[in-house]
């Protein structure tokens, strides 16, 4: 009889890693279309958006403008938490992220064929917001849903390397974002890039949305998610899941937007705010930072995983720390060296930034936020603590450092102080964490 027991094992442990592939796979191919078009339109906004969106206003409140309706995506991923988190904490995993691709895919697409200020006036920039709001509505469903199919579906002991797939998703958007922007841009005259180029890439999103939606279809919901609703009592059913994670776990929202402070401001400052500030105020061309998210993107698809297996192998916090760490070391030395216009130096801290401590960090966030909250709720849990966490920390990062250059004169001081500031608060709250971060 034992004997017997012990040949099934082996077969009983195929279909869960079978499903644990497959739940990895779709949620990597999700996360690279969303993250392709949350990323684009970030990449536009600081090329394109103040002249032909905002050009009836002096240049520098036209960049303000354009990086706030890049921060108001970040207003409504909360709201995209609460909504698609409730129903995939009723409903399945599977099943909303199947409509967070959907979403996100048709927004972008309008906002290729949006006409300009010049064509339809006013009309133009408050399409451009909803838009943006509808984008960052479907993002704020996407993280929650794409993290716990993976988590949950991933074997013990290797949830950070299975779910790390999420944050590639990240760094191959970024790279397809700045390599369709960078590559038109060589092929077009700045008069033909502002006129009809930028909207190429946004309308290239409708081919990854239908790859994604192909790879998704075949995904199996969350076993884990599963079990619970059939051991979940009906009371606790009829309770609205974000107030049960709320009531739970209260501590735990605060933490999560701490923890992603580093994570937030080295990529936003890197990719959306040095690209505006290196051409606008430096003089420095715009293919130098296309060039850097080009790197950035292709160097992350093997730090995240790199890093998440070393996180499974020695722990989390001391994964994450590391990293927070080496942002704030980053801080400085970074806009000393865009100021001093060397491209070695802006080369060298913009990958300290975000190849490392930015992959350091978002390698284990996934099993980090969720584990934090119960099966039955944390979707809503997870979900909308990352998202009002993008709220503060990095929606309006690219605004908030636009604003600080512009209040004190044009001196970057201030701008490296918020970013040290931020990986350091990161840092510390890791390291005061009471609750275990390697389970």
């Amino acid at each position: 009889m034992d004997s017997m027991l012990t040949a099934s094992r082996p077969d009983e442990e195929i279909p869960s890693y079978h499903r644990a592939r497959r739940a990895a796979w779709g949620s990597f191919v999700g996360a690279v279309v969303d993250w392709f078009d949350f990323l684009l339109y970030g990449i536009t906004a600081a090329l394109v958006f103040n002249s032909e969106f905002f050009p009836q206003i002096d240049p520098a409140m036209g960049t303000l403008a354009a990086f706030a309706t890049f921060g108001v995506g970040f207003l409504f991923r909360p709201l995209g938490g609460i909504v698609f988190g409730h129903f995939g904490d009723r409903l399945g995993r599977k099943r909303m992220l199947m409509m967070t691709v959907w979403i996100m895919g048709i927004a972008t697409a309008c906002i290729g064929i949006l006409p300009a200020f010049s064509t339809i006036g006013w009309w133009a920039p408050a399409l451009l917001v909803i838009l943006r709001a509808i984008q960052g509505f479907a993002v704020g469903g996407e993280w929650g849903g794409a993290t716990l199919l993976a988590v949950e579906s991933a074997p013990s002991g290797k949830k950070a390397f299975y779910s790390s797939g999420i944050q590639m998703g990240y760094g191959v958007g970024l790279l397809l974002a700045t390599g369709l922007v960078s590559l038109i841009s060589s092929l077009t005259t700045d008069a033909q890039f502002l006129s009809w180029g930028w909207r190429l890439p946004f309308l290239f999103s409708v081919v990854l949305v239908i790859g994604a939606l192909w790879v998704r279809k075949g995904m199996e919901e969350s076993a884990e998610f599963e079990r619970a609703q059939v051991g979940q009592p009906k009371a606790a059913k009829k309770r609205l899941p974000v107030f049960e994670a709320l009531f739970r776990h209260p501590g735990a929202f605060l933490k999560i937007i701490l923890l992603r402070l580093c994570e937030l401001l080295t990529m936003y400052i890197v990719t959306a705010f040095a690209l505006n500030y290196s051409t606008h105020n430096l003089g420095l061309s715009r293919e130098l930072f296309l060039n850097i998210g080009l790197l950035v993107g292709g160097i992350s698809c093997l730090t995240i995983p790199l890093f998440a297996w070393l996180a499974d192998r020695y722990g989390r916090r001391r994964i994450y720390i590391t990293g927070a760490v080496v942002g704030a070391l980053s801080a400085f030395p970074f806009f000393m060296a865009l100021e001093a216009r060397s491209i070695a130096g802006v080369v060298i801290f913009s990958l300290l930034l975000a190849n490392i401590a930015h992959d350091m960090v978002v390698c284990v966030q996934q099993p980090m936020f969720t584990e934090m909250f119960g099966a039955g709720y944390r979707y809503s849990g997870a979900g909308v603590g990352y998202q009002v966490a993008s709220v503060v920390g990095g929606g309006f990062t690219p605004f908030i450092a636009a604003a600080l250059l512009n209040f004190s004169g044009g001196e970057w001081h201030s701008v490296a102080i918020y970013l040290m500031a931020g990986c350091l608060l990161s840092a510390l709250t890791a390291i005061f964490m009471k609750t275990p971060v390697h389970r």
